[in-house]
């Protein structure tokens, strides 16, 4: 198949590899630009598997913790201008509240926020403040001990990234201080249990390529994917991280030594995973002035 200068373009955005590279690999793949990556990381042209960052939706995440239950919410608008509207963080505010009596965004939607559902103060919110928001998602914790965090807050409990930490025993402090931690690093999952058995054994299988690149010995192999995959689990997982306060520990270390079992966590991060059309600045001039 034809491999197009955007396909191109967008497979060395999340590589790092050279032109002719990235083209290469997509054509030994037909396209396929997952295939493709790997096969990129397989030859160790690859800088990166992992895609750049297209968070497009603008809005807020909002944290509320209650006891031994902690919810989070996004809520989504057009621009970020509406994150500093205090009517908007209002709004944000009482579904994050709401989110503590509910299982899930549907039922969130039609919970009661003062004599209206949830739909509905959204609808009016979009009438009065003029763009489309929506209640894209919610997640909760639960544990002896609950903590939150919020990264670029614009409001108590709301901002860019929000995260829960849920623990049997420990403090609220070290929670919010593994919070922060889990805000800076993004690990997949809580442990290697926790993660998809899909993208084990898909890293497994890259690291098997790339190492038969090398031509060793099958022995050799074997012992090279056994270390290979012990990085990864310490990459990926939460437990396994280098704690960011003090990395001569993990973060289940650092966790024992407080006193603490992490049992679960929450990362919520505005517009993740949503891409949003970008228009160069001229454009857009020149369509807010057609009306």
């Amino acid at each position: 198949m034809a491999i197009t200068a955007a396909q191109v373009k967008e497979l060395r955005e999340m590589t790092g590899a050279g032109m002719m590279d990235a083209k290469k690999a997509l054509t030994e793949n037909d396209g396929d630009m997952d295939a493709a990556v790997d096969w990129l990381r397989t030859k160790g042209l690859a800088k990166a598997a992992k895609k750049a960052d297209r968070t497009a939706a603008e809005g807020l995440v909002a944290v509320v913790v209650d006891g031994g239950k902690g919810v989070a919410v996004e809520v989504n608008s057009e621009t970020d201008f509406v994150a500093k509207n205090a009517e908007f963080q209002s709004m944000v505010g009482g579904i994050a509240r709401n989110a503590l009596t509910v299982g899930d965004v549907e039922a969130l939607l039609a919970s009661d926020m003062g004599g209206k559902p949830v739909s509905e103060v959204v609808t009016d919110a979009v009438a009065k403040i003029g763009e489309n928001m929506s209640l894209r998602r919610m997640a909760s914790v639960e544990g002896d001990t609950v903590a939150a965090y919020v990264h670029n807050a614009v409001a108590d409990g709301m901002g860019q990234i929000g995260v829960l930490v849920a623990m049997k025993g420990g403090t609220e402090e070290f929670g919010r201080q593994v919070g922060m931690h889990i805000a800076a690093m993004n690990p997949a999952a809580l442990n290697e249990d926790a993660l998809d058995p899909a993208v084990v054994e898909k890293e497994k299988q890259v690291q098997m390529d790339i190492a038969r690149e090398s031509g060793k010995p099958d022995a050799v192999i074997e012992k090279m994917i056994v270390g290979r995959m012990n990085k990864f689990m310490a990459e990926v997982t939460l437990l396994g991280q280098a704690f960011a306060l003090d990395t001569d520990k993990t973060v289940a270390q650092a966790a024992k030594d407080a006193g603490a079992e992490i049992v679960g966590f929450v990362r919520m991060q505005v517009g993740e995973g949503i891409e949003k059309k970008q228009e160069d600045f001229a454009a857009e001039v020149a369509k807010a002035a057609q009306g």
